[in-house]
């Protein structure tokens, strides 16, 4: 018997290839590190940028209020509108209630809106926004109206009353009916806003505006105090009628119980001595 053991094996080599090595993409390494330094700067970056904001928020003197400006205000002085805001010097900027403060602000009449802003790292801004009168409304004290027809302020004694007269409303009405007394408030302003913007007949021309809630709008004249019944709507081409002849009726004012202008294309004046009419 042959030896097994004894036999030494040999080994063939087989018919496969040897790999080749790949060649090292050195542009694709290049970018990946480049990547890798750019994520690991930012990191370092945000950790840093984050720890120096850290420290300047636990430093409060950092942020203690310097100096408040307060926007141009022409009726409210600007000591008046800081009392209000109660912002104090030495605050800190992050203690302040902004909607808060500018509520506060708008408690007094003549401030229609206040805006509170921020101006790191020390400063607060305060602008606002004041009403401006355009009528005096008389719902048995004297008030004054905006605009929007907005009645914002009891008349003080130093107040100016060269404003047009509103009458024919009262407080009664206002309170358990404000948005019809609201909407008559706003056309009123409309008509005093054209009269305004005229020069035949305009507001030096008239005293006072009344409502009635049923008959509508009447104007009376400075001169005479003449009723010009104006109705519902349609003022401005009424005010164009009325301007066409105002100049040749303006010398006999005294003498005219009443204008009206609610019948379309006419003006009807009624003299206060014999009743007759005449038509322009």
């Amino acid at each position: 018997m042959r030896d097994l053991k004894s036999q030494k094996t040999v080994r063939t080599k087989g018919n496969r290839r040897k790999p080749k090595k790949q060649a090292r993409d050195w542009k694709k390494i290049f970018h990946r590190a480049l990547r890798i330094s750019i994520s690991t700067g930012s990191v370092a970056l945000v950790v840093s940028g984050g720890t120096l904001v850290a420290r300047l928020l636990s430093d409060a003197d950092f942020f203690r209020i310097d100096k408040v400006t307060v926007a141009t205000p022409q009726r409210v002085s600007r000591e008046d509108i800081l009392s209000l805001s109660d912002i104090r010097l030495g605050m800190s900027i992050f203690d302040l209630d902004l909607d808060l403060i500018g509520r506060k602000i708008e408690e007094n009449p003549w401030i229609a809106e206040a805006s509170v802003a921020r101006v790191f790292p020390r400063e607060v801004n305060i602008s606002v926004t004041e009403r401006v009168p355009r009528a005096v409304v008389s719902l048995g004290y004297l008030y004054y109206a905006d605009d929007s027809g907005e009645i914002f302020k009891l008349l003080e004694p130093d107040d100016r009353l060269d404003y047009p007269l509103v009458t024919g409303l009262d407080r009664r009405f206002l309170l358990d009916r404000p948005q019809e007394a609201r909407r008559l408030l706003q056309e009123a302003m409309g008509l005093l806003k054209d009269l305004s913007s005229r020069k035949q007949f305009n507001l030096d021309d008239v005293s006072e505006l009344h409502i009635d809630q049923t008959d509508g709008f009447e104007l009376y004249t400075y001169v005479g105090g003449v009723p010009i019944r104006m109705g519902n709507g349609n003022f401005s081409s009424k005010l164009d009628r009325l301007e066409r002849i105002y100049r040749d009726l303006e010398p006999r004012l005294l003498a005219l119980k009443h204008i009206d202008l609610n019948v379309a294309d006419r003006v009807i004046v009624k003299l206060e001595a014999r009743g007759a009419h005449e038509k322009g």
